[in-house]
């Protein structure tokens, strides 16, 4: 269990767990949505978290257990600067064991079901070992 909450942040630092607390606060609609979907252990039993601090990085959500991070994507991920930072996250994220799975926005609140039948299939393929 030690292990389990020392790795559970990977070293915040105090003004990323304030940056997610203010994020908790201003979510998008997508967000909102897929937070209603994933919250209470709906999706195989798994905890989520919302606005989760990990390292310098705020992940829109995130279930330790599965090492599972899911990202609700706006129209600014497109834009190629973005594109290059998102790209280096993930690998660093990825480097620490973390899965991203990113949907759009619009994946998100037009096709929800889909969504959330793609995070079922990972979550049923990737069980984790510990509980």
């Amino acid at each position: 269990m030690a292990d389990f909450n020392e790795n559970l942040h990977n070293n915040a630092n105090p003004s990323t767990y304030e940056i997610a607390r203010i994020l908790r606060k201003q979510q998008t609609k997508a967000e909102e949505l897929l937070w209603l979907l994933l919250r209470g252990r709906k999706i195989c039993n798994l905890k989520f978290r919302r606005q989760h601090a990990f390292e310098n990085y705020v992940l829109d959500f995130y279930c330790h257990e599965a090492k599972l991070a899911i990202e609700a994507d706006g129209r600014i991920h497109d834009e190629p600067n973005i594109k290059a930072y998102d790209d280096i996250r993930t690998k660093r994220l990825n480097e620490c064991g973390i899965t991203v799975l990113r949907f759009t926005n619009d994946e998100i609140e037009s096709h929800s079901a889909i969504v959330l039948n793609k995070i079922k299939i990972w979550a049923n393929e990737n069980k984790p070992t510990n509980k």
